[in-house]
């Protein structure tokens, strides 16, 4: 397995990154700030106008560390990484599977079955956790989401139909958004949910479940490149230049337990509150400058925590997940392993 190292978040307006030696420096104004041995990082993410030295550019690109920037509003821009690794006989199955919608439908359905599975374990907690607290209604409403997502999994499992596939994710996503807002225990009227809204978001709990889940796409990204796959060609998500559509795939099984339940824990333990989002003109809602660091510590921090994982039966931090998924699927399109395994939130 390999070695979780860090992600660099850098936050601050105006820095400059420039390279000493093995060692990455941040200047501000002219002012050292920060100072950290490139060893320790597999990825940088520069969130607004954050400069980066060419010098740097090209060693971070021969260490394999790859640069990805941000707006400040978390929207994805740009990735630098070295030269693509991985074996080209990999990656011609992995486009061969792409193009055959049996093959595809086998993968699809084993991934849905891995984000509803998790999608029913984070309804399951809350009302285990929290119910006394539910009223009535909510209750009910939170427990029938939780059966109805268990009927459409039970579809998942006999369905060849790659269309009507991704038609049952949509209906388990309304299912299960339907009900989210009964998750969320603070009582401020600007911190509720009433659906998903993207491009932009509408509301503050969107803004932090679009910022966690660009950066979840980021990991999911830099752990597929690692292995050999190519990240822009899935099976899920269909082909669409500049979409990394593997990678969104593979974020599917992760968004209820990385994104969605820190989300609920920031907002529940009012880490975050209706005064860390800012609305603009257009009805857009983003998240304010210190809020979106108390959102990298926390999102760092969760990385840090063991799970066991259901198909190894090994423990790992919850950081190293994606990566070991990805060798999963690797090793499925090699033909090692029959089916691909679901990472199940156990």
């Amino acid at each position: 397995m390999r070695r979780q190292l860090n992600t660099l978040y850098i936050t601050t307006e105006g820095a400059w990154l420039r390279k000493d030696g093995a060692n990455i420096v941040m200047d501000v104004g002219g002012e050292i700030k920060g100072r950290l041995p490139v060893h320790m990082l597999e990825s940088l993410v520069c969130i607004g106008r954050v400069l980066v030295s060419p010098p740097l550019l090209g060693f971070c690109s021969e260490q394999g560390i790859s640069i990805c920037y941000l707006t400040p509003n978390g929207k994805f821009l740009a990735r630098v990484e070295g030269p693509v690794s991985g074996n080209v006989l990999l990656r011609r199955e992995q486009y061969r599977r792409s193009d055959d919608p049996n093959a595809c439908a086998d993968i699809v359905r084993n991934l849905l079955a891995g984000k509803l599975y998790n999608q029913r374990a984070v309804l399951g907690r809350a009302l285990r956790d929290h119910g006394e607290k539910f009223s009535g209604e909510a209750s009910a409403a939170v427990g029938h989401a939780y059966k109805r997502l268990k009927r459409i999994a039970e579809k998942l499992l006999t369905e060849p139909d790659i269309n009507v596939l991704r038609g049952l994710e949509g209906e388990a996503a309304q299912a299960y958004f339907g009900v989210f807002d009964q998750l969320i225990r603070v009582n401020s009227p600007a911190l509720r949910f009433t659906g998903r809204s993207r491009r932009p978001p509408l509301d503050a709990v969107n803004a932090l479940l679009s910022f966690l889940y660009t950066l979840l796409t980021h990991d999911c990204r830099s752990a597929l490149e690692s292995v050999g796959l190519d990240p822009a060609v899935g099976f899920l998500h269909r082909d669409r230049p500049g979409r990394p559509s593997l990678a969104l795939d593979l974020v599917e099984e992760f968004r209820p337990v990385f994104a969605d339940r820190l989300a609920l824990s920031l907002l529940n333990r009012k880490q975050l509150n209706e005064r860390d989002f800012r609305s603009m003109d257009n009805g857009a809602v983003f998240l304010r400058d210190e809020a979106r660091k108390t959102l990298l510590v926390a999102y760092q921090e969760r990385k840090r925590e063991e799970l066991q994982h259901a198909f190894l039966e090994e423990k790992a931090p919850i950081g190293l997940f994606p990566a070991i998924q990805a060798q999963l699927l690797a090793r499925h399109l090699r033909g090692d392993l029959d089916a691909y395994p679901p990472f199940l939130w156990k």
